[in-house]
């Protein structure tokens, strides 16, 4: 995988937004690959298709390419609110590719959002545009990537370093268990790895989790038996190797 950008795909562009829309584009479309069937290549849509950029023609994924000059931020800005509330609902929803890089037309850091972490409180409303702009009222959207778990931020190249496609693959592989799941069932699992996440050690005990137990019971008032939900989850993540079981009461995380 070749980090830097084909500066020549370029040519005969002098806007900055285009010149950087054509690089990263060219770049995923031959340096990518698809980290669930491992595909190597990755097929562009064409007429400017809506919802995503790239498909797997062995698998049928669907992906949405975001990028930016700099650093990988907390948020990314997205387009419409409802539209994007939408998707989230649908069956056709894209992952999404994040990729970063550098004045010198190189990547910095290249991941995948597996669209099964996309809830509706990730995505945050910005306010309306006001009544002297073009589109007045129209209500935009940024995605808070902070809030998705880092179960949910599997980088392909991170720090400039490729990764191995086979530990990309298997970590996909790891979470693809929660496309199967309810809404309500998938929000109890992505808010106990949020907990864990937040632990912030390697090694960590139920007791630890249980310090989330009021959070939990205000996102989730009529349960009353939250410190029980909270071990269901463990059990299934255990089950899944997102985590391990390192003795009574204590669990260890599965690093990517």
């Amino acid at each position: 995988m070749k980090l830097t950008f084909n500066i020549k795909k370029a040519e005969g562009y002098s806007n900055k937004s285009q010149i950087a829309r054509v690089l990263t584009e060219n770049w995923v479309k031959n340096n990518g690959y698809c980290p669930n069937c491992g595909e190597i290549t990755l097929t562009d849509f064409e007429n400017n298709k809506p919802v995503a950029d790239f498909y797997c023609n062995n698998c049928k994924e669907e992906f949405e390419l975001k990028s930016k000059n700099g650093k990988l931020s907390s948020t990314i800005t997205d387009g419409a609110y409802s539209t994007m509330i939408d998707r989230i609902n649908s069956d056709n929803n894209p992952n999404f590719f994040l990729l970063t890089y550098s004045k010198q037309w190189s990547v910095d850091n290249f991941l995948i959002i597996p669209k099964h972490f996309f809830t509706k409180d990730i995505i945050i409303e910005r306010p309306p545009l006001n009544e002297t702009a073009r589109r007045a009222g129209w209500i935009g959207c940024n995605i808070d990537i902070s809030r998705i778990t880092n179960a949910g931020k599997i980088f392909l190249v991170k720090n400039s370093q490729v990764i191995n496609p086979n530990i990309v693959k298997e970590a996909f592989e790891k979470t693809l268990f929660l496309r199967e799941k309810k809404p309500s069932s998938k929000g109890w699992i992505l808010d106990v790895m949020r907990c864990i996440d937040r632990i912030n050690k390697t090694d960590f005990s139920l007791e630890e989790v249980y310090v989330f137990e009021k959070e939990l019971k205000i996102k989730y008032p009529n349960n009353n038996f939250v410190k029980d939900k909270i071990r269901q989850q463990l059990q299934i993540l255990r089950d899944k190797g997102i985590i391990e079981f390192a003795k009574r009461g204590n669990y260890r995380k599965i690093e990517q």
